[in-house]
């Protein structure tokens, strides 16, 4: 029970699973809005405005230097950690979702003319700049507000 209330109240890890919460959740709801669904499965899905995997990894690095301070090994760590993550999120994943649309958009066409198994590659796996800045910005809002209320 010790560990449970140790986990649960680590000045890193809190901030970071609150961070990739609210941002599902925003997911929801911004779908919601925009295409008047409710799509449950925003909840846990990859892509789509904000960027879960920027709010999580800026709530770390923020909450290592207001934590170990920002010119600790700590903060260094977690920021270049956040870099790649973000370019990953923004480039490499951004354009494996373009390939499938692209793929899916070919299967399509085919399937029109000739059989094939209409099974649909998965489009939403990366974000565009704002999803990843807009991410980034909520981690970082997070991380600041724990730290203060804690």
């Amino acid at each position: 029970m010790i560990y449970l209330r140790q986990t649960f109240s680590n000045p890193i890890l809190m901030p970071s699973l609150v961070a990739w919460l609210t941002a599902q959740v925003l997911k929801v709801i911004l779908t919601l809005i925009i295409h008047r669904k409710f799509d449950a499965l925003r909840l846990v899905g990859a892509g789509g405005m904000p960027s879960a995997h920027s709010a999580v990894v800026t709530s770390v690095a923020t909450s290592s230097g207001l934590l170990c301070g920002f010119h600790s090994v700590e903060f260094g760590l977690a920021t270049s950690l956040a870099m790649v993550v973000m370019y990953d999120a923004a480039g490499v994943r951004r354009a494996a979702g373009k390939q499938a649309a692209l793929l899916n958009e070919i299967v399509e066409n085919f399937f029109r003319e000739h059989y094939v198994n209409e099974r649909k590659l998965k489009e939403l796996l990366g974000h565009t700049p704002v999803e990843v800045f807009a991410g980034a910005l909520l981690g970082i809002s997070v991380a600041v507000l724990y730290a203060a209320w804690r």
